[in-house]
C-alpha cells in the first residue's frame, strides 16, 4: 500500500476556501519530494469546485458526504477524516491554520494517536524526513519541528503557502457517511455580507485608537475599498465596541500574513505585532514617530491619519482608475 498524505478541504456552502488550495498544492508538492500518494477529502453535504482542487495537483478527491455536513460539525468532521484515515493507512494530515483547521485537527490528531504542529510557516522535506518551522512566544521566535509519531497533522498559515498549479485530472470519490457523530454542529453561521476575511485578504487596512471614535472608521473602509482589501482592527477598537471581533488583528485575535498591511492610527503593541509582522509588506501611518509599529514597517508616514488617508484614497483611485 502507497503512503498517504491527506489534504483535508474546508469549503462554505460548497464553494472552496483558497487557504485549503494553498494545502493541496504544498501537499502535491510533498508528495512528489517524498513519493507518497496525496488524496484530498471534503467533508460535506455537496461540493461544486472539486476541479479547482484537480488544478493544484492532487486528482484523487473523496468527498465524505452526509446531508448534515453543509454546516461544520467538530464531532463529525472529525470522526469521518480520522475513520478513512485509519481505512486507508494515511500517514501525514494537512489542514489549513483557519478557525476551523485549529478546531479540527488537535481533535483528529490524539484520535489517530498523531504528534501536531501547529500554524506552520514552512513545511519542508529533509533527510527524508518532514520539518516545519512555525512561530513562538508570539511571534518573537521560530521553532523547528520535526513530529516523530508514526501518523502527522500539520496546520498551515493562510497566505503563507504559495499556490503552484499542476494540473491533473479530477477523480471524485463519495464515501457517504451513514451515522456521523453530530453531538457538536453550528447551527447558524452569520458573517458581514461582501466583506472580504481578514485571515485570507491579501489586502488589509487596519484601524486604532488613533482613529478616535467609530464615527471615523469610514476612513478606513474608503481606503480598503480603494486598494480591493479586507478592514481589520486593533483590539483596543474592538474593545471599544467599534468594530467586530472578527476583523481584529493581533495576539487575541486573527494572525494574518498579507501581502500588504496598512496600519492607521495603531501603535503597535506586542499583542498587536504578534498578529500581522509576518505581513510581505508594512505601512504605518502614526502621528507618533517613536510609535512601535514602525519597527517592523517597510513604510512609515508620520503625521495625522485624518489628513492622510483621504489623499492616499484619492491618490491610488487615480492609479487604478487608469
Amino acid at each position: 500500500m502507497s503512503k498517504l498524505i491527506l489534504a483535508v478541504i474546508e469549503q462554505r456552502d460548497g464553494k472552496i476556501k483558497k487557504s485549503s488550495l494553498e494545502t493541496v498544492s504544498k501537499a502535491a508538492e510533498l508528495g512528489q519530494k517524498l513519493g507518497y500518494e496525496t488524496i484530498a477529502a471534503v467533508p460535506a453535504a455537496s461540493v461544486e469546485e472539486s476541479e479547482k482542487i484537480a488544478q493544484y495537483g492532487i486528482g484523487r478527491i473523496v468527498k465524505l458526504s452526509n446531508s448534515a455536513f453543509s454546516n461544520y460539525s467538530p464531532s463529525g468532521y472529525a470522526k469521518a477524516i480520522v475513520e478513512f484515515a485509519k481505512e486507508n493507512g494515511v500517514e501525514v494530515l494537512l489542514f489549513s491554520n483557519t478557525a476551523m483547521g485549529k478546531d479540527l485537527a488537535p481533535r483528529v490528531a490524539p484520535l489517530l494517536g498523531a504528534g501536531i504542529a501547529s500554524d506552520c510557516i514552512s513545511l519542508e522535506v529533509q533527510a527524508g524526513e518532514l520539518v516545519a518551522i512555525r512561530p513562538v512566544f508570539a511571534g518573537k521566535a521560530l521553532q523547528k519541528v520535526k513530529v516523530n509519531s508514526a501518523v502527522k497533522v500539520f496546520t498551515l498559515r493562510p497566505n503563507v503557502f504559495p499556490l503552484v498549479e499542476n494540473s491533473t485530472s479530477a477523480n471524485v470519490e463519495n464515501v457517504s457517511i451513514d451515522s456521523p457523530d453530530l453531538s457538536t454542529s453550528v447551527t447558524e453561521i452569520k458573517r458581514s455580507a461582501g466583506k472580504l476575511d481578514v485571515a485570507e485578504a491579501d489586502i488589509i487596512v487596519s484601524g486604532g485608537r488613533g482613529l478616535k471614535e467609530s464615527g471615523n472608521f469610514h476612513l478606513v473602509e474608503e481606503l480598503a475599498s480603494a486598494l480591493g482589501a479586507a478592514v481589520g482592527a486593533s483590539r483596543a477598537v474592538v474593545d471599544a465596541g467599534w468594530r467586530p471581533h472578527g476583523e481584529q488583528v493581533g495576539q487575541t485575535g486573527k494572525t494574518v500574513t498579507p501581502s500588504l498591511y496598512v496600519a492607521c492610527g495603531i501603535s503597535g503593541a506586542i499583542q498587536h505585532l504578534a498578529g500581522m509582522a509576518s505581513s510581505k509588506y508594512i505601512v504605518a501611518i502614526n502621528k507618533d514617530k517613536d510609535a512601535p509599529i514602525f519597527t517592523i514597517a517597510d513604510y512609515g508616514i508620520v503625521g495625522d491619519v485624518f489628513e492622510i488617508l483621504p489623499v492616499l484614497k484619492d491618490e491610488i483611485k487615480k492609479v487604478t482608475s487608469n
